[in-house]
């Protein structure tokens, strides 16, 4: 990130190896004081605000000030900040400003055609939260030494160690809020951006749970800090400042590709959290009634780990297509609406219904076809529904071929093999790309359910394996190893 007295259009910026010419539109859009940050992984140019410039810069270095603080404060005051910020967020009378700053964000978001299916603050998220909260109060914490090492005349232990201030930058869904909290748990402190369409709700949680739990805790309060900031940029100054100890994004595919190269490019540790969609594998022995449950259970809302495609034996699909589009209408009915299915001309016919649906875009409702062909398919893509659940129906030969589908065009997230096959199950272990791999409804992939650890967020392997850690990344997962050395034998050399 760089800062310009003056920049022109056709003026040129060497970011890493490229040199990127300034568009008219971008020059006359600078002002005194905005810094400029080029993207070497895209050519980008953007502009950062002085304002926002400054509204970062004092987030991380009180979330910094805090994180010193943090290494003497006793663990059971943190173990209080959750207990005390569960129970703010579990009174009605406290909670019925967040409630309204709620439904504004979602009537702004509707009028704008935004989607709103992760924005509601419902009963059940808001339920969520305070089991999240909880699950950190309650967390048996093992200490600080990992192994030792024993020599003679001396000694040296591993120990975990904080990470330090945690930047995380994701969409408008306030349940994250809660969970991001969940990283003082391990010493660490947060500055996050949440996406505007949720920044209203995020505010009255800050005003009415998270300050008030970290000052009757005694915890400082720059721990848990948030940009108060609608725009974009606050993410990419936050991301570029190079004295975060981990760079963690949630949100649509694109803008966390972006996050993520800008935070590399500062030299920091990234968790990306993006691209989802489940698959479901599905070999010739399945049960009937078992892969009606497993698709039903999958649709039940969108969200990354929904199912997105399902790969059906061509030489059963006439048998089990009908059963797949009954579950489906099934998952779809108690919001009043059909699923919504993509699939090739061969398999079109074995549909028993088809014709038009009424379905529900962000941007409107509109008739579209209920199952509709395509001879080119593209089953890479991720259907990001509201309430008609949508996905795509492809025929295999084999759980082989459907293995080779999924590494070439999934993003290597989640998969699911439904078969009575013993080998089946093994050939999706073994050759399936993938951190989550399951023999039931796709659903399960996520921290709180699966693991009793409340998620910061769920990483696919689209862009290379992680290193050293599973795909669900929780709050007490963010942490360094420190190595300690006692000495016994004082004449002890090498």
């Amino acid at each position: 990130m760089a800062h310009f007295d003056t920049l022109r259009a056709g003026d040129r910026v060497l970011v890493g190896t490229s040199l990127i010419e300034v568009d008219a539109g971008f020059a006359d859009s600078l002002a005194t004081g905005d810094r400029v940050l080029g993207i070497a992984e895209t050519g980008q140019l953007r502009r950062i605000p002085v304002a926002v410039s400054g509204l970062v810069d004092h987030a991380v270095t009180e979330a910094q000030r805090a994180f010193a603080e943090m290494a003497s404060v006793p663990r059971d005051k943190v173990t209080d900040f959750f207990g005390r910020a569960a129970d703010l967020l579990e009174n009605d009378e406290n909670f019925s400003s967040v409630r309204a700053a709620n439904d504004a964000d979602v009537a702004s978001a509707a009028a704008r055609g935004r989607s709103t299916t992760r924005l509601v603050l419902s009963e059940q998220m808001r339920a969520g939260m305070i089991d999240a909260l909880r699950m950190w109060r309650d967390l048996d914490e093992t200490g600080s030494e990992v192994s030792v090492v024993r020599h003679d005349g001396w000694s040296v232990s591993e120990h975990r160690a904080p990470l330090g201030v945690i930047g995380f930058v994701f969409e408008g869904r306030p349940n994250v809020f809660a969970d991001a909290t969940g990283v003082l748990r391990g010493g660490n402190t947060v500055v996050f951006r949440i996406g505007s369409d949720a920044l209203r709700t995020a505010r009255e949680l800050m005003d009415v749970v998270v300050r008030p739990a970290l000052e009757q805790a005694g915890l400082p309060h720059g721990a848990v800090g948030l940009l108060d900031s609608p725009e974009h940029a606050a993410g990419w100054a936050l991301f570029s400042d190079r004295r975060l100890s981990l760079a963690v994004a949630r949100g649509s595919g694109p803008a966390v590709a972006e996050l993520g190269s800008i935070a590399r490019q500062a030299g920091t540790p990234v968790s990306l959290h993006g691209t989802g969609g489940a698959w479901v594998i599905v070999g010739e022995s399945v049960d009937e009634s078992r892969l009606s449950s497993v698709v039903e259970a999958s649709l039940d809302r969108k969200v990354c780990n929904t199912l997105n495609v399902i790969c059906l034996p061509r030489n059963r699909a006439a048998a089990l297509v009908p059963v797949v589009q009954d579950a489906a209408d099934r998952a779809a009915i108690s919001r009043g609406v059909e699923a919504r299915i993509h699939t090739t001309p061969e398999a079109l016919a074995l549909f028993p219904r088809t014709g038009m649906t009424r379905v529900e875009r962000a941007d409107g409702t509109r008739m579209e076809e209920r199952v509709s062909a395509d001879g080119d398919l593209d089953p890479s893509h991720e259907f990001e529904w509201e309430t008609n659940p949508e996905f795509t129906v492809l025929l295999v030969d084999s759980v082989t071929e459907a293995v080779g589908l999924f590494n070439e065009h999934s993003p290597r997230f989640i998969v699911s093999c439904l078969s009575a096959d013993q080998h089946d199950h093994d050939t999706v272990w073994s050759g399936c790309d993938a951190p989550f791999v399951g023999d039931g409804f796709t659903r399960w992939v996520d921290g709180q359910f699966a693991l009793l650890r409340p998620e910061l967020g769920l990483s696919n392997w689209q862009n290379g394996r992680l290193f050293a850690r599973s795909g669900i990344l929780s709050g007490d997962s963010g942490y360094s190893v420190r190595l300690r050395a006692h000495q016994t034998d004082p004449a002890l050399r090498r």
